[in-house]
């Protein structure tokens, strides 16, 4: 098959991570952050919920507070038209919008912009339980800007019934992985599987995606000193062997239109052999009602890399409060409830999404639940974060247009990075 001749050329699969602090301040210094005054209604503007449990969560706070009531706007599923609904939001200095929820690489854009208020840390005494590195993405300059309310470590999803009768480990390596699937196709009930897929479309899945080639070959996206520096042999073997996946068809051709949603379906249609998604896949493809076709065939494994363990890109979802909201004393408490160790175990055991509570990863009746909670808090703690810039919409554009374009073709692997580089250098200052 052409996968043998793959093998050796195709590199990685990965994700990403951050800092840390142990909360106790908004900042190195004293940092006060803005006045939180005002109770009433108020609107949360959120990304779809395709975990179907965030309805159960507001109505555990309405039933509480029956003046304060929470009313949700559901946006978009894709992060990208979230991201730009909340900015047009925030441009016309709308009140509409009470609580947002950001994704964590959002931080740095509606800080800087003044799109979102800055948190007195003194009113959240939590933060210092909380994973560090969570609570390190909630962060610009500093200061506290949003609280962490679920994190996210990628993770390999794959069908343990086939591995175990191919007589095959979970892989550590890409290469692992491709021999893996070879053997795997070889069976009869095999024969019309589909290797792997991530997110492949171009939106922000993908940028999480080529990061976690990129850093899962030795590469970096951008480095410690806050520069581009991703012309260099490391990111070309990382984006090289996504590139020869699609060539060769171990990445099968639809996957360039995979997002989360679409990827979670074909695996949990019996599509795929190996997945890379967040944890709240766990909970959708182990349901018994029918909806899944492999509820009890699969297992979960670190992200492998090229020649090693691969790296995380640091995903995850923090509430922060709108800079033109109205009653902020109330959209305060709200984050506080949301946030808490009560409710974000409540979250888990419906949602399978990752927690941000240290704790909670080492809470025995939710591991016995989601065997996979010990490896997924390594995958947090070793993860890498998306670059912390100020103009994120267009960095991250620039790095979907250049994998996109080397995914499907269009522009060779060397030129597309060369090309990025250089974009990159015009929109990263420091």
């Amino acid at each position: 098959m052409a996968f043998v001749a793959v093998a050796s050329s195709l590199a990685l699969l990965a994700t990403a991570c951050g800092g840390g602090d142990n909360g106790s301040s908004a900042g190195g210094g004293s940092s006060n952050g803005g006045a939180l005054e005002g109770r009433g209604p108020i609107n949360f503007a959120t990304g779809k919920d395709t975990s179907g449990n965030l309805t159960n969560q507001v109505n555990a706070w309405n039933a509480q507070h029956p003046d304060e009531k929470v009313t949700v706007t559901e946006l978009p599923e894709s992060a990208d038209q979230q991201r730009a609904q909340m900015i047009q939001n925030a441009q016309i200095k709308s009140d509409a919008f009470s609580v947002l929820n950001l994704d964590v690489v959002w931080t740095a854009e509606f800080a800087a912009n003044r799109w979102v208020t800055e948190l007195p840390a003194s009113q959240f005494p939590d933060l210092g339980k909380l994973l560090p590195s969570t609570v390190d993405t909630a962060k610009y300059r500093d200061k506290l800007y949003a609280v962490p309310v679920t994190s996210d470590g990628g993770l390999l999803y794959y069908r343990k019934d086939l591995l175990d009768k191919a007589g095959v480990q979970p892989p550590k390596t890409w290469e692992e992985m491709v021999t893996a699937c070879q053997k795997v196709k070889a069976l009869p009930e095999g024969k019309n599987i589909g290797c792997y897929s991530g997110q492949f479309e171009k939106y922000e899945g993908l940028t999480v995606n080529f990061s976690e080639a990129v850093n899962g070959a030795g590469g970096v996206v951008v480095g410690d000193d806050g520069k581009p520096n991703v012309d260099t042999p490391e990111a070309l073997a990382g984006l090289t062997a996504l590139v020869q996946g699609f060539k060769t068809g171990f990445i099968p051709k639809a996957a360039i239109t995979y997002k989360e949603e679409e990827g979670r379906r074909a695996f949990q249609e019996g599509n795929l052999l190996f997945h890379r998604n967040w944890p709240y896949v766990y909970a959708l493809a182990n349901k018994t009602d029918g909806s899944s076709k492999i509820a009890g065939k699969f297992a979960v494994a670190p992200l492998p890399g090229l020649k090693g363990p691969g790296v995380s890109t640091l995903g995850g979802h923090n509430y922060a409060i709108s800079e033109f909201a109205k009653n902020k004393a109330t959209a305060a408490d709200f984050i506080k409830f949301m946030s808490s160790e009560e409710r974000q175990k409540a979250n888990v055991e419906k949602t399978s999404q990752a927690p941000t509570w240290a704790s909670l990863y080492d809470d025995p009746t939710l591991n016995k639940q989601f065997p996979y909670l010990a490896p997924l808090k390594a995958s947090i703690e070793g993860a890498k974060s998306r670059p912390k810039v100020v103009k994120y919409g267009d960095v991250t554009t620039a790095i979907q247009e250049a994998a996109y374009g080397a995914l499907t073709g269009t522009t060779q692997p060397k030129d597309a990075l060369s090309q990025l580089q250089t974009k990159l250098g015009t929109l990263i200052t420091q």
